[in-house]
């Protein structure tokens, strides 16, 4: 399957900017982002005319952006569901597993927990929602290094020092096998 208008180079892309979240509150989602996982309020454009807040740490920023009215739109993350590592969500490294795992406990907040293991790698996850259903998952994912299917395989921006760099750019079949692994990783059991 071919792309229309692709080419040979993917899009010049330097990293992730932002996640924007659309929530029932920003004060509660700020308080959650903030006091949970770390995240710094910080100056969002005046231009805007709808009430946000746009929160920043880790490289990458957090823009919440309230809507009054979300549970009118038969939002599926109103309603309680379980924690299923399976749906979509956004993960966070972190240094120490146990002790997310002891200061949720502490907040009272529920989580699931899954462990991925590859060659003797093991990585534990952490899963729960935030305030308004959105799935975050810290993990020390950095354990299992990211390692290119193919002797051409596209050269990665790092992430750190788990990258084996490879020196020839992806094709269209690299990145299809890439994002196949990806899938694969994802979809393990519990």
């Amino acid at each position: 399957m071919e792309i229309a208008g692709s080419c040979e180079t993917p899009l010049p892309l330097l990293s992730l900017n932002h996640v924007s979240i659309l929530c029932r509150s920003v004060l509660d989602s700020m308080r959650f982002y903030e006091e949970v996982l770390g995240f710094g309020l910080i100056k969002r454009p005046s231009s805007f005319k709808f009430n946000g807040a746009w929160l920043y740490n880790y490289g990458f920023g957090i823009h919440l952006l309230e809507n009054p009215n979300y549970d009118a739109f038969d939002n599926p993350m109103y309603e309680p569901r379980p924690i299923n590592p399976k749906d979509n969500h956004i993960s966070f490294q972190c240094t120490d597993v146990g002790l997310v795992k002891m200061r949720l406990e502490e907040m009272g907040m529920k989580y699931v927990t899954a462990l991925v293991e590859d060659e003797g790698i093991k990585v534990e996850q952490v899963f729960f929602h935030d305030p308004d259903g959105y799935m975050i998952e810290l993990c020390n994912c950095e354990n299992i290094p990211i390692v290119p299917i193919s002797s051409s395989s596209c050269s990665f921006k790092a992430r750190s020092q788990s990258i084996k760099k490879a020196p020839s750019k992806c094709g269209f079949m690299e990145n299809v096998m890439m994002r196949s692994l990806s899938m694969d990783m994802m979809n393990f059991a519990f």
